[in-house]
């Protein structure tokens, strides 16, 4: 067997070998999942004085987004850093990239949650169309709206349901997105939202599956709505 400090220092030699799967840069050993310290360090908070309802900054107002929730926040800016973080690892996570998945899950754990989440009933999340969920064999936002059920201690509940015909938000146009109709989004059979319901979700871009999530919810019995994700397009 090779003496200890032998062994250290030849993992000191592959470890510089490696490159970061995010920047290519040296992974360094604080790397998680392929990705170097540097690039985890992208999961950077959204500005201050955004807005309580849109989570984007604007002028004092009413919100210029349409909205169907009391409050809505997002953990990290998807655009953040170098490499932007969300748009590096979240295509790969729903392409299957387990290590990233399990990593992004992990921070969930740990971060800091707005102080209104305490204060809901239910936590349930944006619903998937059901061949994408076969195909993926995970659901994310399920995942994530799991974690922060844990983290509340309040109970999650699949209260929403997708057509199966529905395709991917994210392949469409701005214009596209904002098109979906109010019928894509239901309540499951037997669903019943009561009190303050979170929504949670991976990614905010246009918000208006969050719109139809919020108002089905709402048109099922839920005295209030507030939104939740892991990431804002800003």
């Amino acid at each position: 067997m090779l003496p200890a400090t032998l062994r250290s220092r030849l993992a000191q030699a592959r470890m510089s070998l490696l490159l970061c799967r995010g920047c290519l840069g040296p992974v360094g050993p604080e790397a998680e999942a392929g990705l170097c310290a540097r690039c985890w360090q992208g999961l950077q908070p959204l500005p201050e004085g955004r807005c309580l309802r849109c989570a984007l900054p604007h002028a004092e107002g009413p919100c210029p987004e349409p909205v169907a929730w009391e409050l809505g926040d997002a953990l990290w800016d998807y655009h953040g850093g170098r490499p932007p973080f969300g748009a590096l690892v979240l295509p790969d996570i729903k392409r299957g990239e387990m290590g990233w998945r399990r990593a992004l899950l992990r921070r969930l754990g740990l971060a800091a949650l707005p102080d209104w989440v305490q204060e809901v009933d239910q936590v349930t999340s944006a619903p998937s169309a059901l061949p994408r969920r076969l195909w993926r064999g995970f659901d994310l936002a399920a995942e994530a709206g799991r974690v922060v059920a844990d983290r509340t201690g309040r109970p999650y509940e699949t209260l929403l349901a997708k057509g199966w015909w529905r395709g991917r938000q994210a392949t469409r146009t701005e214009s596209a997105r904002r098109r979906l109709p109010r019928k894509a989004v239901t309540l499951r059979q037997g669903a019943a939202p009561r009190g303050i319901v979170l929504l949670v979700d991976d990614v905010w871009t246009t918000g208006t599956t969050l719109l139809r999530c919020a108002q089905a919810l709402k048109d099922g019995g839920a005295d209030e709505v507030r939104v939740l994700t892991l990431f804002r397009a800003m």
